[in-house]
């Protein structure tokens, strides 16, 4: 395993020495590559500027469709997850700080077990794992027994762009998963997981270490993590303005009387 230009962790997937970063950089200055490295690979240190728990409680009082409307107002189209993805307990929201996990499909078995350990051992408390499978659609790569680990370690639930199975058994540690299939195949064999916390591609959506992760039964919506706060304030924002229109609408004020008083629909 070696540590990865990004600083997230990656497999070491030859025996021959890796090529000097130097050459890397040799050859994205050729092509003017320096501001892509940059954006695509990139986890900026942002603090959070309260306690992440408060930010992530109050967060799960949100709709992910809220949080998407004011991603919307910083011009950011492109948070929300696939909608291919489905939640498996539609009545939980959960949010949490994005632990990413990139694997691919692979026959190789050989080193699988010790780096999925050392991935688990990574995981942290409050995290949402956002696992980009390469599109993968044999293997799973979500279970009980990863279910179990995770959920004793405080993780808050689960984006896997792939399957998972075992579905028992996460439903019985109400375990919030956002999937795109079912089997009961396992992952040994079929896929290789190759990174970890680094930046990852789910659908439109770039998901970088530490950015916040809204679920709910909608599905989810990826907050970078500079504009966490500033989200969560305007969407707690809508969410009062929305408590008035619901209530005019109840009232039975006509379509053009809420409107009037800066109401929508």
């Amino acid at each position: 395993m070696t540590k990865a230009k990004d600083g997230g962790t990656r497999r070491s997937t030859s025996k021959k020495p890796a090529q000097p970063a130097t050459r890397l950089q040799r050859e994205a200055a050729m092509m003017n590559l320096e501001r892509l490295v940059a954006e695509r690979e990139s986890v900026p240190d942002v603090a959070l500027p309260i306690p992440p728990k408060d930010l992530l409680a109050r967060y799960e009082r949100l709709a992910s469709a809220i949080v998407s409307d004011v991603l919307r107002e910083h011009c950011l189209l492109d948070q929300a997850f696939p909608g291919t993805l489905v939640a498996l307990r539609p009545e939980r929201c959960f949010a949490g700080v994005a632990f990413t996990v990139k694997s691919a499909p692979n026959t190789r078995i050989t080193g699988e077990m010790t780096f999925r350990v050392e991935m688990l051992e990574a995981m942290h408390e409050d995290a949402v794992v956002v696992w980009d499978t390469s599109g993968d659609t044999r293997g799973t790569m979500w279970g009980g027994v990863m279910t179990a680990t995770v959920h004793a370690k405080g993780v808050r639930g689960a984006v896997i762009d792939g399957g998972i199975r075992d579905t028992r058994q996460i439903l019985d540690k109400d375990f919030p998963v956002l999937y795109r299939y079912r089997s009961p195949n396992g992952s040994l064999g079929r896929c290789l997981i190759t990174h970890y916390q680094i930046p990852v591609q789910i659908g439109d959506v770039l998901v970088r270490p530490g950015d916040i992760i809204v679920g709910d039964a909608d599905g989810a919506v990826a907050v970078p993590r500079a504009l966490a706060l500033a989200v969560l304030e305007r969407a707690e924002a809508i969410v009062a303005n929305e408590r008035k229109i619901f209530d005019w609408v109840a009232a039975g004020e006509t379509v053009k009387d809420i409107t009037d008083k800066g109401g929508y629909f």
